[in-house]
């Protein structure tokens, strides 16, 4: 049977590591409000995305019950970047405003499946594009992907082959991490290809 995942008592303890834009971020951080009360600190999280310096997001945690509930509205969360987000937790004391980092990690934010957009993982995007460049049937706009600051269109046989590789790890962990949290054996899953319909 399915929780209410409003209520406070069903937050997961730890940070998700998967997060979806316009959806409400809920969860709890029990264990340091036990050496950090929350009367007399305070909890807030920095995000920045991978590749960017300056877009920065701040989460401040809501303190009650003597604990911390991080709680974010679907529509703070439907502007933040989507992708990979490497954030640090960093607690406050209040009486001086000194700061500690207590915990780091990162977030892969999706997309809502509300609004129009492609569905694919950044991985399974560049997989098929450096496929489609080593199979010589590249769509028109493979061009205004890179890699660092290198188009794929720039990069040797040797590096896309490279790259692909990557990616297609990429793709197969993430597959596998989808079947584990629908409750699946999370199965060996080598072989990743994609067709053009048609």
């Amino acid at each position: 049977m399915a929780t209410n995942q409003f209520d406070r008592a069903n937050y997961p303890t730890i940070e998700p590591d998967r997060l979806v834009a316009g959806e409400r971020w809920l969860w709890r951080r029990d264990d340091l409000a036990v050496d950090y009360p929350p009367d007399s600190y305070s909890l807030t999280y920095y995000g920045r995305s991978h590749g960017s310096s300056s877009a920065e997001i701040a989460i401040t945690a809501t303190e009650a019950d003597s604990k911390y509930f991080i709680e974010v509205s679907s529509s703070t969360t439907a502007s933040y970047p989507t992708g990979h987000i490497h954030w640090q937790a960093w607690i406050t004391r209040t009486s001086d405003s000194e700061k500690i980092k207590v915990g780091e990690g990162q977030w892969y934010v999706l997309t809502d499946t509300d609004v129009a957009h492609d569905p694919r993982t950044h991985a399974e995007i560049m997989l098929e594009k450096i496929q489609s460049l080593l199979e010589g049937r590249a769509d028109n706009d493979v061009e205004e992907y890179s890699i660092g600051n290198r188009s794929l269109t720039k990069l040797s046989i040797t590096d896309l082959m490279k790259w692909r590789d990557y990616y297609r790890q990429e793709v197969t962990k993430e597959r596998q991490l989808t079947r584990v949290r629908s409750g699946k054996r999370p199965g060996n899953l080598v072989k990743v290809e994609f067709r053009r319909a048609g």
